[in-house]
């Protein structure tokens, strides 16, 4: 055991760290870990191995599912008290399950996108009443760039019945979707495949695009924050994404609601640059007040896609 100084031995008889005090000071002072610290690691390891009830695990599935889930609605979807579900919430959110946001929680997310399939199946309905809302506001005989996302990819499947577009894309499945339709030209970028959600991204997909000045861009991001910015993953996406956007004469932006409550650390535009949001739910006041002033205007798709600005 180290020596211990004058000070430090007088310190630790006056805390009683030497009789066994639980402050921690004085296992400081002789380079033994705080056991505040101590306590800490085994409370995060016993949680590692925490079983879920079955309401909690519903309720993850649920936050998977729609990318949100509401204290009142769970309350009522239960039949327990909103203190319940907000204990609930939080104890998801200590085992790393969920973020916490003001009236609910998200599905964790971090520096890392979630995965491709959790996200194409992540509020479906939503995504497909913006979709054939944006689908409306695309003329037949036109140009468009289509991006990545499973929102441009559901803004593709009600781009069948079109006749006489021209699609360029660095989106596999946006490719394969439009495939199906004989009035549809499709030409796809070349670039590094990402096999995870079949896009094409780097250096090549750029210089791809640039030799396109396109009517339309329909594009997808995976968070837009309260300032009006579009955050990504990816910086070789974004740099794509910034290319479409120039690309462009118009640029329409396709997003749910969630991506309201997640973050990333990679900028892509701002909504200022936007000519059209088609989204799900009205958006915060503060942001849609901001979007007037930029002049870009916001589209909200009811269940039936029907467009309502």
């Amino acid at each position: 055991m180290k020596a211990i100084p004058a000070h430090s031995r007088n310190f630790a008889l006056r805390c009683g760290a030497v009789s066994g005090c639980t402050c921690g000071k004085f296992s400081r002072l002789i380079g033994v870990p705080r056991l505040t610290k101590v306590r800490d690691q085994r409370r995060r390891k016993r949680n590692a191995h925490v079983a879920l009830s079955f309401r909690q695990s519903e309720i993850l599935e649920i936050a998977r599912a729609e990318g949100r889930v509401v204290v009142e609605d769970l309350a009522q979807r239960f039949d327990v008290t909103l203190q319940t579900i907000r204990r609930d919430l939080t104890e998801l959110a200590d085992l790393g399950h969920l973020d916490r946001v003001h009236g609910g929680a998200v599905p964790k997310t971090g520096v890392a996108n979630l995965g491709y399939e959790q996200r194409r199946r992540m509020n479906e309905g939503a995504k497909a009443a913006i979709a054939r809302a944006c689908a409306v506001a695309i003329p037949e005989n036109c140009s468009l760039i289509m991006n990545l996302g499973t929102t441009t990819e559901a803004v593709a499947q009600e781009l069948l019945g079109h006749r006489n577009i021209t699609v360029v894309t660095n989106n596999m499945n946006v490719a394969n979707t439009l495939a199906a339709n004989p009035g549809c030209d499709i030409m796809v970028a070349g670039g590094a495949l990402r096999r995870s959600d079949g896009g094409l991204v780097g250096e090549l997909t750029t210089q791809f695009f640039e030799q396109f000045k396109v009517d339309y861009a329909v594009i997808g991001v995976s968070a837009l924050d309260r300032d009006g910015d579009l955050l990504d993953f990816d910086l070789a996406e974004v740099r794509v994404s910034k290319t479409i956007i120039r690309q462009a004469r118009k640029v329409f932006l396709v997003c749910d609601h969630s991506k309201l409550d997640r973050s990333a650390p990679a900028r892509l535009a701002s909504l200022s640059e936007i000519t059209c949001l088609f989204t799900d739910r009205p958006l915060p006041q503060d942001l849609a007040r901001k979007c007037a002033e930029w002049g870009t205007e916001v589209v909200v798709a009811s269940g039936d896609g029907a467009p309502r600005t």
